[in-house]
């Protein structure tokens, strides 16, 4: 089970779980003799605290019995909050799974849309969170390069429990980006995130001077969107049980689409 990826706190919470391992059906332990032929069965106890809500809509990507990917839509939260409840991915997800736990690999900003990662259980959680590969798209405004890499260590802000900043004393952040298309004034740009630090994209994009359209936080509001220019379009990994390599892409919206097509 270790060499499957079992972390050490997940076989002890296994074993503390009554028919938490099973072997052909019985209760076994770790220490237990299994033979050829044997079924393993591994159980977890899930309980979800989010609400379910069956009425909001959201777009499946892809879907099996270990994960699931969404298009997450723009202006919703992954997570419940005081400000938000029942209106987040996590309750489409306690209505589309029953009974599991919402495990969000990539969590995404309310206003970044796009593919977000949730694991059905806790053995996928740790293995997808190692191998995936987020790539973002996103529009920016007057940016004279064709792309590059931005190495800069990003900070929380003193005066702020949200914005981050670059600072010498941060933590190290890396993102490579490339542009995909001009149109007047604007770039699509492709985003590869080294590291997975907060509002990184945003942060670094700023630090350049070329903030994403619409970031009223790092940049300036727009009236070509009502909220940055950020979108999560695809996500690599290698799936935890079938070893298959996948790719899974979400379409660009509609609101950025219009600022393209302006």
């Amino acid at each position: 089970m270790r060499e499957r990826g079992f972390s050490r706190k997940s076989l002890t919470r296994l074993k503390r779980t009554a028919g938490g391992i099973l072997c052909s059906g019985r209760p076994v332990r770790t220490v237990d003799k299994v033979y050829n032929g044997d079924v393993i069965t591994l159980r977890e106890n899930d309980n979800d605290s989010a609400q379910p809500n069956p009425d909001l809509e959201i777009s499946i990507l892809f879907e099996d019995e270990h994960l699931a990917i969404f298009d997450k839509p723009l202006l919703m939260p992954c997570h419940e909050s005081i400000k938000h409840r029942g209106d987040t991915l996590s309750n489409f997800f306690a209505a589309h799974c029953p009974g599991l736990t919402f495990r969000c690999i990539n969590r995404l900003d309310r206003d970044t849309s796009g593919c977000v990662v949730v694991a059905k259980n806790r053995f996928c959680a740790n293995a997808v969170q190692k191998s995936c590969r987020k790539i973002y798209y996103g529009i920016c405004k007057d940016l004279h390069t064709g792309g590059g890499r931005i190495c800069a260590p990003i900070a929380r802000e003193r005066e702020s429990i949200i914005k981050r900043c670059v600072r010498e004393d941060g933590q190290y952040a890396a993102t490579t980006f490339c542009v995909t298309r001009r149109f007047g004034e604007y770039a699509l740009c492709k985003f590869i995130l080294e590291t997975g630090r907060t509002h990184q994209i945003r942060c670094h994009m700023a630090y350049i001077g070329s903030p994403l359209v619409g970031d009223d936080m790092y940049g300036e509001g727009s009236e070509l969107i009502s909220r940055q220019a950020l979108h999560c379009g695809e996500v690599r990994f290698i799936h935890p049980v079938t070893h298959e390599k996948l790719t899974i892409s979400a379409p660009l919206p509609d609101d950025m689409k219009r600022i393209m097509d302006i």
